[in-house]
């Protein structure tokens, strides 16, 4: 056992973890850049609210849900070894889960037209709100945060650019859906809350995905956050994978299969009341989401395992982004920022069809060799 009686994982970073954050990452950029294309093939794009269906980009988001799921009680027993306590364990996660919610608040702001009031034309803003958002949790060593002199600035310039913004409507800063890295942020915190308060035990995380989903059918109509629990039932999925699968005395892969099942049959039960829908986070798209990542992992797993030199290969070209995917996810926005405060886009050829969909595949692998780049110049995001 290990700290506040926590389960004891194998030590050190996980390979294929690793690996499949990277991919994830990097997909996220690829499908990103898709969102633009007109006319893309159904597989490429993101289904109807109400279709009753998935598409592969529709389960890139809860890969990387699941992802967090699996890193949690790797951090947790970090800090359990390092004499944390549960309060500072939560507390630590508790900061990092509002550094997510309020990038993901400025970023989902950013998504819409500038008002008769702003002072600056959106893709300013927003290029500002990442400036802030760097001087605050941002280095240049890295490491070591910036000096609080930098910290402070940053922080002010978050907030004044909160109280300037006007959206074409008039309206002031508000939530709206949290933005993607606002909803990895709670679902972050409520996960790791869960985690700590049951001690990393197995029934229990698994009864708490099963609440996640009651939640859902029965509460959620009546007080909302129908979506905050099924994000967190896919992060608490990627906790209980990481029990399974990275045991520190016997890991256990049959089980972890068994698991993918089971969540993959709950899935279809659950589907007739709840059709699969990313938009509305229904629990049978979060459960089919979490029970198909977990035999992706086991895979990966697998390859690194059975072939050595093409796996170290892959894991060294994709280490900067598998250790810094905040970082790597900001890239394109930045440079999307930064085309249109200079009223540049990209020709006509590049933004329909295949040409659209074959760029993106290109554009994701220049946001890996930025990342390589500032990562090596010790460029880093700590959130």
């Amino acid at each position: 056992m290990s700290g506040p009686g926590l389960p004891r994982l194998a030590a050190g970073r996980n390979a294929a973890i690793d690996l499949f954050r990277a991919l994830t990452v990097l997909v996220m950029v690829i499908v990103n850049d898709w969102s633009g294309v007109p006319g893309l093939p159904a597989w490429a794009a993101h289904m109807p609210a109400d279709a009753d269906a998935m598409s592969v980009v529709d389960a890139v988001f809860p890969a990387f849900l699941f992802i967090v799921g699996l890193s949690i009680p790797f951090a947790l027993q970090q800090r359990a070894d390092a004499g944390q306590g549960p309060a500072a364990m939560l507390g630590h996660a508790a900061q990092r889960a509002l550094a997510l919610i309020v990038l993901g608040v400025f970023m989902v702001n950013a998504e819409q037209a500038a008002g008769p009031g702003m002072p600056l034309p959106m893709a300013g803003w927003a290029l500002a709100s990442y400036v802030g958002a760097f001087l605050l949790w941002g280095s240049l060593l890295g490491g070591p945060a910036l000096a609080r002199g930098w910290r402070i600035a940053g922080a002010l310039l978050l907030v004044v650019l909160a109280l300037v913004y006007r959206d074409a409507s008039g309206s002031t800063m508000q939530p709206h859906w949290w933005g993607i890295l606002g909803l990895i942020g709670w679902a972050y915190l409520l996960a790791c809350a869960v985690y700590v308060a049951l001690q990393g035990r197995m029934p229990a995380l698994l009864a708490a995905i099963a609440l996640c989903v009651g939640w859902y059918a029965a509460v959620a109509p009546v007080l909302g956050q129908g979506g905050h629990a099924s994000h967190t039932a896919i992060v608490l999925a990627g906790c209980v994978a990481a029990r399974l699968l990275f045991d520190a005395q016997q890991p256990r892969t049959t089980a972890a299969l068994a698991l993918a099942a089971v969540l993959a049959v709950a899935a279809a039960a659950l589907r007739p009341g709840f059709p699969i829908s990313k938009i509305h986070a229904t629990p049978s798209w979060a459960l089919y989401s979490a029970a198909a990542c977990i035999p992706v992992l086991i895979a990966l797993r697998a390859w690194l395992q059975r072939a050595p030199a093409w796996s170290e290969r892959a894991a060294a070209l994709l280490a900067p982004v598998a250790a810094n995917p905040l970082l790597a996810y900001l890239i394109p926005f930045v440079i999307d920022a930064s085309a249109a405060l200079v009223g540049w886009r990209r020709p006509a050829l590049l933004r329909e069809g295949a040409p659209g969909i074959a760029i993106a595949l290109f554009y994701a692998a220049g946001v890996l060799l930025a990342t390589r780049w500032l990562v090596a110049r010790g460029v880093r995001l700590r959130m």
